[in-house]
């Protein structure tokens, strides 16, 4: 099973609901349980649960076989090799984001126009200078990248991450990015998530 072929909100939700599977340490889960841990209502769940094929009995989903479902349907049963450009304060602090290796992100490589910063930063993980971006994107087979540029120099940066063949960026410049269709992407801004935030306090 690859990429599943269902609507955002699915999405998002199958995502949600792994994020629960993964904390439950019982055998199995119901979706009455599921309702009460989201919200959501039992007909939701079964419908989500149904687009992965026949996994519930009387008795709930088997919780493993559920988790280890949904990150196949989602493409998250594997390895993906992300990048970081811009070696700021904030681009930086993710070289050495231990995180990472519990995940299923793999953290390989560094990218700054600045080429003595490239030379002098402690890290994990390689550092080059932004114009090998292409090539060690391609060398690497890196598929995300992480956008931690000024907002001036953000579309320029993923425009360089695209043109190596990324199929994904997270976006932290406050700016919306053109990018083509075939790129996934995802922007992060701290304002906007803050007000997000502030109007349901």
């Amino acid at each position: 099973m690859k990429n599943l072929e269902v609507s955002t909100p699915t999405k998002k939700r199958l995502l949600y609901l792994l994020k629960i599977l993964e904390k439950n340490k019982a055998i199995s889960i119901t979706s009455s349980q599921i309702e009460e841990e989201t919200g959501w209502s039992r007909d939701t769940v079964r419908k989500d649960v149904s687009a992965l094929g026949g996994l519930g009995s009387a008795s709930g989903y088997e919780t493993a076989h559920l988790s280890s479902t949904i990150r196949k349907a989602l493409g998250l049963d594997k390895k993906h090799r992300l990048c970081v450009v811009g070696l700021g304060r904030l681009g930086s602090a993710y070289l050495n984001f231990r995180t990472f290796n519990a995940s299923e992100f793999e953290l390989v490589a560094g990218f700054d126009t600045n080429v003595n910063r490239v030379e002098i930063l402690s890290s994990l993980v390689p550092l080059y200078p932004a114009y090998k971006m292409a090539e060690i994107i391609r060398r690497f087979s890196i598929d995300i990248g992480l956008l931690c540029v000024p907002e001036d120099q953000a579309q320029s940066a993923a425009d360089k991450l695209i043109a190596g063949g990324i199929c994904g960026i997270v976006n932290f410049a406050p700016i919306v990015l053109k990018v083509p269709p075939n790129i996934s992407i995802r922007n992060v801004f701290v304002i906007d998530e803050l007000r997000a935030l502030a109007a349901f306090l």
